[in-house]
């Protein structure tokens, strides 16, 4: 059995078997309160005493970093830094100042940065793999490091004034917009790892995402690609309170810049681990190769490894956003789902398009199987039960386990997840239904009682069917207080993208 044991939105998990009852690790959370009247007290002093001269000095840090960075671009197009590497003045005198400026910023804000063991060369270790990666703050390694390339978004460097620095480290540029962008990003990496000229080390963060460092998630294999000898970097903050972490599920930069600017001092220990020479089988596979290496990096930091991945940070991110419930569980069962061939096959959409009955009913293991057309003695079909089963009375509610994939697939507001749930609910396909149905409705999108539920039937009914229409049903819902934020938030967010 494995035993779990939760701080601050971490799991540590102290066996290897997994256990369908317990939460699964999410390394997406991070929970930061100021809890002691002494912090709060200390915090706002530090606030007026502190933080104001700490900003000062940032800024004309970033300032003078920034004039040094435009001086040696002068006369360089992007082209040119793509093209070949930096020589000459540019790299023997500004990248030093450029280092010590950005050594020297993160000193002005307060923090210790602590270097354990030694840099290997270029021609040592072509590619510089750091982990775990939680927060904005960890760019203080390209300082460290030496200004190795980064792999970084295109817009970032699009910024007229940190996209400076930013080019200056001559990155692989990630373009979002590009239908081929991964493949040429690893191609540039593999191009410049393997080259003759006198390229900077390659830097990069595996995770591709930020984590609270509870575990070490699964490591993308664009670092691996080359084949060549890796070092692995380790990060660690060891601070009494975490106001460095920066996950989907927390508090906001600004908070935890302000926060981090107002401690007495931060520490950041970074550790050069040795070189990782791959073998002749990881050097034909990639992800073999980053597997062993997230390994030997989790050994060293004293965490587990987690075999989420950047795709699963996004839907548990949509999950806390459409407030579905038991979102710990929802990874788990994508995954399980994947493996049983659901995922490819559409299944549960098909039994909503089917206009099949069951929906409502509550089945056991045997009925379940049948369903969704599973093998019943399957582990997977089991397992995949089990995590639905959130009672333990050996039953499942399928209409809410459909609802629940087909949310997650399919809805990004809460107006679609209510259409969602009126078609799952409301097979026959008519645009009203009665108050039993609408209770069904509103206690999957929303968890309502049934008192509440036929509250908002009668406020919402059609006085001469004695039935609820849609369209009524989102407009009410859109207008009272306790839901108004809802909508307001993801009308907000369909704005933004539209622009």
């Amino acid at each position: 059995m494995e035993t779990t044991e939760r701080m601050n939105g971490k799991v540590h998990q102290t066996s290897d078997s997994p256990s369908v009852s317990a939460d699964i690790l999410n390394p997406f959370v991070h929970r930061l309160e100021l809890d002691t009247t002494y912090d709060k007290l200390k915090t706002a002093f530090l606030t007026v005493a502190v933080l104001p001269f700490r900003l000062v000095a940032i800024a004309a840090l970033v300032i003078v970093a920034w004039l040094l960075a435009c001086l040696g671009l002068h006369g360089l197009t992007e082209d040119d830094l793509r093209r070949a590497p930096l020589t000459g003045w540019r790299r023997s005198k500004i990248i030093p100042w450029l280092c010590f400026l950005g050594r020297l910023t993160y000193q002005a804000g307060g923090m210790r940065i602590i270097v354990r063991g030694k840099q290997a060369t270029r021609g040592e270790a072509p590619i510089l793999v750091v982990a775990p990666h939680s927060t904005f703050i960890d760019g203080g390694i390209v300082y460290v490091t030496g200004f190795p390339s980064i792999i970084v978004r295109r817009e970032s460097g699009l910024n007229p004034f940190i996209g400076k620095v930013i080019n200056y480290t001559q990155p692989v540029y990630v373009w979002r917009e590009d239908p081929n962008s991964r493949q040429n990003t690893i191609k540039e990496i593999i191009e410049r790892a393997t080259s003759k000229e006198d390229w900077p080390q390659v830097m990069i963060f595996p995770e591709g995402t930020c984590t609270n460092r509870s575990c070490l998630i699964t490591f993308k294999s664009g670092a691996f690609y080359p084949g060549v000898p890796i070092q692995p970097v380790c990060i660690r903050y060891p601070n009494k309170l975490d106001t460095v972490t920066w996950t989907w599920e927390g508090p906001g930069a600004l908070k935890l810049l302000w926060l981090t600017l107002t401690q007495l001092n931060s520490s950041c220990e970074i550790e050069f681990l040795p070189v990782y020479k791959p073998s002749a089988a990881e050097k034909s596979d990639p992800k073999l190769y980053a597997n062993n290496v997230r390994r030997l990096m989790a050994r060293a930091l004293q965490i587990p490894v987690s075999d989420y991945t950047y795709d699963d940070c996004r839907i548990i991110s949509k999950a806390h956003q459409l407030n579905l419930k038991h979102v710990s569980t929802i990874i788990e069962a994508h995954k399980l789902r994947y493996k049983l061939g659901l995922l490819q096959g559409n299944t549960e959409e098909t039994l909503v398009k089917s206009k099949t009955e069951c929906l409502d009913e509550i089945v056991d293991l045997h009925k379940f199987a049948k369903i969704l057309r599973l093998d019943e003695k399957d582990p997977a079909t089991r397992q995949l039960f089990h995590i639905h089963d959130w009672d333990h009375c050996e039953k499942v509610n399928l209409e809410e386990y459909v609802f629940t994939v087909l949310v997650i697939a399919k809805a990004d507001t809460v107006e679609e997840m209510i259409k969602l749930a009126f078609e799952i609910c409301n097979p026959s396909e008519t645009t009203s239904v009665d108050a039993n149905t609408l209770r069904r409705i509103l206690k999957l999108c929303l968890h309502l009682t049934p008192e509440e539920s036929d509250k908002i039937f009668r406020d919402a009914l059609t006085i001469d069917t004695m039935r609820v229409k849609l369209d009524d049903l989102i407009e009410l819902l859109s207008k009272k207080t306790e839901f108004m934020h809802l909508f307001a938030t993801h009308s907000e967010e369909r704005q933004k993208k539209a622009i």
